[in-house]
């Protein structure tokens, strides 16, 4: 199995401001655990490896009976920038050393209509970087349950993250701590780190992400329940510290459900640019 391997963009820089890293750098992050068994498991069924056809795979989680919360860019095939075809998409919850709580088909997928892949400053379309899937058939079973979705976390706060990324395709890991280090804020001269407000920025993440990570769920732990606040779009490089850009869901969700209520399933063809030279940081779509 191929892992997702989207476009690389390299000659953008990132700035840090004195609210960026510095103010959690003291903040512990924990290693990534290889979630083996069905003890280690419980709680993170509803995270699904999502492959796409014979084009690799990215990571997906159920947060309605029958709609898969992933990231846009899953959606196109890396080396033409063709909407893939949903049909031969498979969303494989829970999966695990060759087994899964269920095998689900996408009957429907729906990008972000403001996500165009290919052309372009890469990290101009992070903030759009979602995309929901309908599944052919509901998954009801106890103990695959969907997820909520809450609003964008604050900076400093723990957040954790389930992915199937290279070298871990055949169980979903789990980083059970890392942090919001703040937003990303697109300026001419670079990128800057901010705190983390209002409005459609990238949020930036200590999370160790990989190839195949893409899409993976944000959560937060509130009054003990898991949510999704947020969906892996890229890994990234500050000042040579790895770091991970995920997609604030804002109101992407709520939009996003209306679509595919209304039978909106059009994804976006493309016209690939790869975009080369310069220095700096480094971005690249797990």
């Amino acid at each position: 199995m191929r892992f997702r391997n989207a476009m690389v963009a390299a000659g953008l820089v990132l700035m840090l401001t004195a609210s960026g890293l510095t103010g959690t750098a003291r903040a512990q992050d924990q290693g990534l655990r290889s979630l083996q068994t069905g003890d280690d498991s419980r709680g993170f069924e509803a995270v699904g490896r999502l492959d796409l056809g014979d084009r690799g795979f990215c990571t997906g989680a159920l947060i309605d009976e029958d709609l898969v919360l992933t990231a846009a860019h899953c959606l196109f095939d890396k080396e033409t920038g063709v909407s893939i075809d949903a049909s031969t998409i498979r969303f494989l919850a829970g999966w695990r050393n060759g087994r899964a709580a269920a095998y689900r088909g996408v009957r429907r997928a729906l990008a972000h209509p403001e996500y165009v892949y290919g052309g372009g400053d890469n990290m101009q379309r992070v903030p759009f970087d979602v995309a929901l899937l309908q599944l052919d058939q509901p998954i009801r079973l106890p103990s695959v349950r969907p997820y909520s979705t809450d609003a964008r976390p604050a900076t400093g706060d723990e957040v954790g993250v389930v992915s199937y990324a290279q070298d871990r395709a055949e169980a979903p890991s789990l980083q059970q701590v890392c942090h919001v280090l703040g937003r990303q804020s697109m300026l001419r001269a670079g990128v800057v780190l901010k705190p983390v407000g209002d409005g459609l920025d990238t949020l930036v993440l200590s999370c160790d992400v990989d190839f195949g990570s893409s899409g993976a769920p944000v959560f937060s732990l509130r009054d003990g329940t898991l949510r999704i606040v947020s969906v892996i779009s890229a890994k990234a490089e500050v000042d040579g510290r790895k770091v991970s850009l995920g997609t604030p869901l804002a109101d992407h969700v709520a939009f996003l459900r209306d679509k595919l209520a209304e039978g909106g399933s059009r994804l976006r063809p493309a016209n690939v640019r790869v975009l080369s030279g310069g220095s700096g940081g480094k971005f690249v779509q797990p």
